[in-house]
C-alpha cells in the first residue's frame, strides 16, 4: 500500500556564536560531560574526540535544516552509490568548510592543547582503495558546496582496505583498525534497518485479481543498519549525509546450538553476517572470495534501494513520479546489481508493470565507467548468481531478451553484434556482465575523461553505443579545492589570496587570475619559499619513518598511486636503474639531484604488482646506501598510502608522475591534484593528461610516449619488443642489472620473469616507451636547472586548475544527468 505523504517543518535555530570563548567551553563541556575525562588527565585522544564533538554539534542545525529544506520545497534528490568513499580525516576539513579552523585553535591554545596535533592523530576511514573512492569522496563535499540535495550510500567497512607494511622490502598486508575506538563522526539509525536476502527460491503467486507475480522467498537474512556521517559543503552551504550499511544478524545467537554444547556453530549466523562488512574488496581469485564480493555488492545495493523507495513513499506516496524525484548514479560496476533490484522491487514488491518498471528503472539510474579493463569491468558465474540470487537471475535474463530483441528486430544487429551486447557472456562459461546490466537499465553512461568516453564508445561498448548511440556521455573528473589545496596547502592559499584577492576560494576559476604573476620575479621566490617549505615537512616524514635523509632541495619526483602495471611504477623505477648507472659511470657532470618518492598498495593477490613494490625497496636500498652516487639521487618508497599521506606528499611535489599505458588510464585524479599545488605534470596523452595539456598548454607541461593508437596498433601487429630493448644500450644494461640479481644478491632470479616479460610482450609498452620516458626525463632537468622557467611553469599549472574542480564535475552531472539545479 502506498504510504501517506508527510508534510515537514519545523523552525530554524538561532545560529550560534563563533567565538573562542564559547568555543573552549563547549570543549571543555564535552571533555568532561561526554568523553568523561577531567582535563588534568585528559590524554590528545580525548581532546580530539572533544573537538570532534564540539564542530559536530556547530554542524547538526545545518544538516537538519538542508533536510527540512529538500522535504519542504521537494526538491529532486541525487544518490550516489559507490563501494568505496576515501573521505580521510574529518574533522579539519569540516572546521575549515564552516569557518571554525581559528576560533578552534585558539580556544585549544588557551587550553594547551595543539590542533594540528589532534589533527594528526584522527585516524583516516579506511573506506576506500584509490581514485574511485577519493573521487566519490570530493563529489559528496561537491554536491554539499553546490547545494543539491544528495545522499552518498556505501558500507561501513570494519577495516577496510588493509593496512600497509614493509617486511623486508615485500608489502604485508594486516588490518586497518581505524573503528577500533569508535567514530564519533557517525550516528546509528536504527530505524534505518532492512533486511537483506540471499538464496532461497522463487514462487508464482496468484493475486487476488488474476495477476501472476514471482515472489522470491530467500532462505538467508540478515540485517543491514544504517550509519549516517554529516558531509559539510564550503561555508556551510549545505551539509549531506553519507549512509553506510553494516550487516548484522537477524538472530546473534543460535541459542539451541549454544544449549547444546556447539558454542562455536552458535554464532556462525553473526560470522557470516559480519563478514560482508568485515574488509573491502575481499580477495576473489576463489570462489568463496567471489560470493563474499558479490554479497558485499548486493547488500549495499539492495539496502540503499530500500532507503530511498521508502524515503520516497514517505513523501510522495506512489513510486510512479520516482525518476522525477531521484536519480541514483552507479559509480563503477560495483553496485549494478542495483538495476535487477530496483526492477524486482517495482515488479514484484508494489506491482507496477514490467514495461512501466524499465521506463522508471532507466529514467532513474545513472553509470558513471571508470575502466576500460577487462578484469575490472565485473562479471559474475551465472551458477553464483541463480544459487545467490535466483530472482535477480530470472530478471536479468527477461532484461536481456528484451534488449536482444531490439537490437535483432530494430537494429538489424548481426549474430556476432547480438552477442557483443548481451548481458551474458558465453565465452569460457557462462557469466553476466555487469557493465553490461548497468549500460542498459540507465539513461546515461558517462566516460571521466574526454578520450576515455571516446574510447568506450569504439571499444568496450562499441555495439551498446551502436543500439543506443544517445547514452554515452563524458564527464571529465575533478577534485575539490577545498582539501587539495586550501586545506593541505594552507601556506601556497595564503600567498595566493594576498596576491590576487580571496575571491577565488568561491569560484576556484579565478585562479586564472595568477598567470600575469607567472613571471614576476618576487612572486616566483615567494612561490618557490612556499614549495620549499612543504619539502621540508616531507623530508622530516620521510627521515622519521624511513630513516632516509633526502635533500629538501633536490627535485621531488613523485609518482603515488595504486601499483598496477598500466601506471607503469616499472618504467619509473627502471629510469631511476638507468640514472644510477650514469652517474656512477660520469660523476663529472652536472647532475641535477633528484628524489624519487613512490607510494601505494597492490592488490593482495597481484603478485607482479607487490613484486614491483619489491623491486623498488630493493633498488632504494642500493642506490641509498651507495657512496659513489654522492646523494644525487634518492628511491624512497612510502608504506600505507591513505589520503593523510597524499596531503602531505602532493603539496610538496616538484614532478608529478601521470605516466599511464596510453589508452589505459581513464582519467586519473592525482594529476589534477599535483596541479593545483604547482607541480609540474611529466605524462602520456592518456586520461585526463589530454585536457591538462590542453588547459595549461603545452609548454608547461611534458609529454612523451606512444599514443594510443600508436600503442593499439603494436599491439594488433603482435610486435616483438626485444627489437626496441636491443637498440637501447641504456635499457638494456638496466635490465641486465634487475635480471641478474644485482638489486637482489639475495635471490639473484627474483626478476627474471618481471623483466622476461618485457622482452616476451611488454603489453604496457614498458621497455618501447623507455627511451621517449629518458628524453622527457632530460627535459625536466633542464627546465629545473632554469629556476625562474620552472617556477612560472609551476604556477601556470595552478592558475590553469579551475577546470578540474568536482564543482564544475558535480554542475555538469546535475544539469545534463541528473536534471537537478545547483548553487
Amino acid at each position: 500500500m502506498p504510504q501517506k505523504p508527510i508534510v515537514y517543518d519545523a523552525p530554524t535555530p538561532e545560529p550560534r556564536a563563533i567565538t573562542v570563548e564559547a568555543i573552549q567551553a563547549e570543549i571543555l563541556e564535552k571533555l568532561i560531560y561526554s568523553v568523561g575525562k577531567d582535563p588534568i588527565v585528559a590524554r590528545p585522544h580525548d581532546w580530539l574526540r572533544a573537538t570532534i564533538l564540539v564542530v559536530r554539534d556547530r554542524i547538526m542545525d545545518r544538516w537538519m535544516e538542508s533536510s527540512r529544506e529538500t522535504w519542504r520545497t521537494s526538491n529532486k534528490r541525487v544518490y550516489y552509490l559507490s563501494l568505496e568513499f576515501l573521505i580521510g580525516r574529518l574533522m579539519r576539513d569540516a572546521m575549515s568548510n564552516v569557518g571554525l579552523m581559528q576560533p578552534v585553535a585558539e580556544a585549544l591554545k588557551n587550553l594547551d592543547v595543539d590542533l594540528g596535533d589532534l589533527i594528526n592523530l584522527e585516524p583516516d576511514a579506511a573506506l576506500g582503495n584509490g581514485g574511485l573512492g577519493r573521487l566519490a569522496a570530493c563529489f559528496l563535499e561537491s554536491m554539499s558546496s553546490v547545494e543539491i540535495p544528495a545522499y552518498g550510500y556505501g558500507i561501513r567497512y570494519v577495516h577496510g582496505l588493509f593496512r600497509q607494511e614493509m617486511s623486508e622490502g615485500w608489502q604485508v598486508e594486516l588490518p586497518e583498525d581505524w573503528l577500533a575506538h569508535g567514530n564519533p563522526w557517525e550516528f546509528e539509525r536504527r530505524e534505518s534497518a532492512y533486511e537483506v536476502g540471499f538464496g532461497g527460491h522463487v514462487e508464482p503467486v496468484t493475486d487476488p485479481d488474476g495477476e501472476v507475480r514471482q515472489e522470491w522467498r530467500p532462505n538467508e537474512h540478515l540485517l543491514a543498519v544504517a550509519f549516517d556521517t554529516p558531509i559539510v559543503g564550503w561555508r556551510g552551504a549545505r551539509v549531506n549525509t553519507l549512509r553506510l550499511w553494516s550487516a548484522q544478524p537477524i538472530d546473534p545467537i543460535l541459542l539451541d546450538k549454544f544449549n547444546s554444547g556447539d558454542h562455536i556453530g552458535a554464532l556462525e549466523e553473526s560470522a557470516k553476517a559480519e563478514a560482508i562488512t568485515r574488509v573491502l574488496y575481499p580477495a576473489d581469485s576463489t570462489a568463496a572470495g567471489q560470493e563474499l564480493r558479490l554479497r558485499q555488492e548486493f547488500f549495499f545495493s539492495s539496502a540503499s534501494l530500500q532507503d530511498i523507495v521508502r524515503r520516497h513513499l514517505q513523501q510522495y506516496g506512489d513510486l510512479g513520479s520516482l525518476a522525477d524525484k531521484v536519480a541514483i548514479q552507479l559509480n563503477d560496476t560495483h553496485p549494478a546489481i542495483s538495476v535487477a533490484e530496483l526492477m524486482r522491487i517495482l515488479v514484484d514488491d508494489n506491482g507496477i508493470k514490467w514495461a512501466k518498471a524499465w521506463q522508471i528503472t532507466k529514467g532513474t539510474f545513472g553509470y558513471t565507467n571508470h575502466t576500460l579493463l577487462p578484469e575490472a569491468l565485473e562479471s559474475w558465474p551465472v551458477a553464483l548468481l541463480e544459487r545467490l540470487l535466483p530472482r535477480h537471475m530470472q530478471i536479468v535474463y527477461q532484461i536481456n531478451a528484451d534488449v536482444l530483441a531490439e537490437a535483432r528486430n530494430k537494429a538489424k544487429f548481426s549474430d556476432q553484434q547480438i552477442a557483443n551486447v548481451s548481458l551474458i557472456d558465453e565465452h569460457g562459461g557462462r557469466r553476466v556482465r555487469m557493465g553490461q546490466l548497468a549500460f542498459v537499465g540507465s539513461h546515461s553512461i558517462n566516460g571521466v575523461s574526454a578520450l576515455h568516453t571516446e574510447l568506450m564508445k569504439q571499444t568496450v561498448f562499441a555495439d551498446l553505443h551502436r543500439l543506443y548511440p544517445d547514452r554515452i556521455n563524458n564527464k571529465t573528473n575533478g577534485i575539490t579545492p577545498r582539501r587539495w589545496l586550501m586545506q593541505c596547502n594552507p601556506t601556497l592559499t595564503r600567498l595566493v589570496s594576498d596576491r590576487i584577492g580571496p575571491e577565488f576560494l568561491d569560484d576556484i576559476d579565478k585562479l586564472q587570475q595568477l598567470l600575469p604573476h607567472a613571471e614576476d620575479p618576487s612572486f616566483q621566490k615567494q612561490f618557490a619559499e612556499v614549495k620549499l617549505k612543504n619539502k621540508k615537512v616531507l623530508a622530516k616524514l620521510i627521515k622519521d619513518r624511513l630513516n632516509i635523509t633526502v635533500a629538501p632541495d633536490a627535485m621531488f619526483d613523485v609518482q603515488i598511486k595504486r601499483i598496477h602495471e598500466y601506471k607503469r611504477q616499472l618504467l619509473n623505477i627502471i629510469h631511476a636503474v638507468a640514472l644510477y648507472d650514469e652517474i656512477r659511470a660520469h660523476p663529472e657532470k652536472e647532475w641535477v639531484p633528484r628524489v624519487k618518492i613512490f607510494a601505494g598498495k597492490a592488490a593482495p593477490s597481484y603478485w607482479n604488482a607487490k613484486l614491483i613494490i619489491k623491486l623498488i625497496n630493493d633498488v632504494a636500498r642500493v642506490i641509498n646506501n651507495d657512496p659513489a652516487v654522492r646523494g644525487l639521487l634518492k628511491v624512497v618508497f612510502l608504506p600505507n598510502y591513505n589520503v593523510s599521506l597524499a596531503e602531505v606528499i602532493v603539496p610538496a611535489a616538484d614532478l608529478s608522475e601521470q605516466i599511464s599505458t596510453a589508452g589505459m588510464e581513464a582519467s586519473g585524479t592525482g594529476n589534477m591534484k599535483f596541479m593545483a599545488n604547482g607541480a609540474i605534470t611529466i605524462g602520456t596523452m592518456d586520461g585526463a593528461n589530454v585536457e591538462m595539456h590542453k588547459e595549461v598548454g603545452d609548454k608547461n607541461i611534458v609529454i612523451f610516449g606512444l599514443t594510443t593508437d600508436e600503442v593499439d596498433d603494436k599491439r594488433a601487429r603482435s610486435e616483438v619488443p626485444r627489437a626496441a630493448i636491443d637498440r637501447s644500450p641504456r635499457l638494456r644494461e638496466a635490465l641486465d642489472s634487475i635480471s641478474t640479481g644485482v638489486f637482489s644478491p639475495d635471490d639473484p632470479h627474483r626478476y627474471r620473469d618481471l623483466i622476461g616479460g618485457l622482452y616476451d610482450h611488454d603489453w604496457f609498452m614498458v621497455a618501447r616507451d623507455f627511451d621517449a620516458y629518458v628524453a622527457a626525463q632530460a627535459k625536466v632537468d633542464a627546465i629545473w636547472r632554469d629556476k625562474k622557467k620552472w617556477t612560472a611553469m609551476a604556477i601556470r599549472n595552478t592558475a590553469s586548475v579551475g577546470f578540474f574542480s568536482s564543482d564544475r564535475t558535480i554542475r555538469q552531472y546535475a544539469e545534463d544527468i541528473w536534471g537537478v539545479s545547483t548553487s
